[in-house]
């Protein structure tokens, strides 16, 4: 098979996921060109959770080295434009719960509401059964407190 055919056509080409980027970073190919690479962000997380990608420098969120407390520091940090204050939500991410939350396999768990301070992780109540988590994207954040908290790592902050 022709190969540059196929790249036209799509297929074999993977989808990959845009990392988490810091709050209040611009759309992603917006804030590819506006980010320097600096680091400055980085150095003034004060929660440690910002990294720069390996791959690529630019800096990305790690939840789980713990919690988004939207304090700002990156943003005020930035020299450049990638990252800017807005009184809209600093990002569109949310809270995902995946199938290896414990509850699945009738163990009872907590830890995630437990970190959660905002209250968006409740309790569907079952007969006879484990209660299972069930996360309000309305209320959630997408700070990723219940994401380090996690025994499984059955949390995922996405978009």
């Amino acid at each position: 098979m022709d190969f540059s055919r196929r790249k036209f056509l799509g297929a074999g080409v993977l989808c990959q996921e845009i990392p988490l980027r810091p709050p209040w970073a611009q759309a992603e190919s917006l804030f590819q060109e506006a980010c320097t690479r600096c680091g400055d962000c980085v150095r003034h997380c004060p929660e440690g959770i910002l990294i720069q990608d390996n791959a690529s420098s630019y800096p990305s969120v790690d939840f789980a080295k713990g919690e988004c407390t939207f304090c700002g520091d990156c943003v005020d940090a930035c020299p450049s434009t990638a990252l800017q204050r807005h009184e809209a939500e600093p990002w569109p991410y949310k809270a995902k719960l995946n199938h290896r939350c414990l509850t699945e396999q009738q163990v009872v768990c907590l830890s995630c509401a437990e970190q959660c301070e905002v209250s968006a992780i409740s309790w569907q109540h079952q007969a006879k059964k484990v209660s299972k988590p069930i996360i309000n994207i309305e209320l959630c954040t997408g700070c990723g407190a219940c994401v380090a908290s996690c025994p499984t790592q059955a949390i995922e902050v996405k978009s």
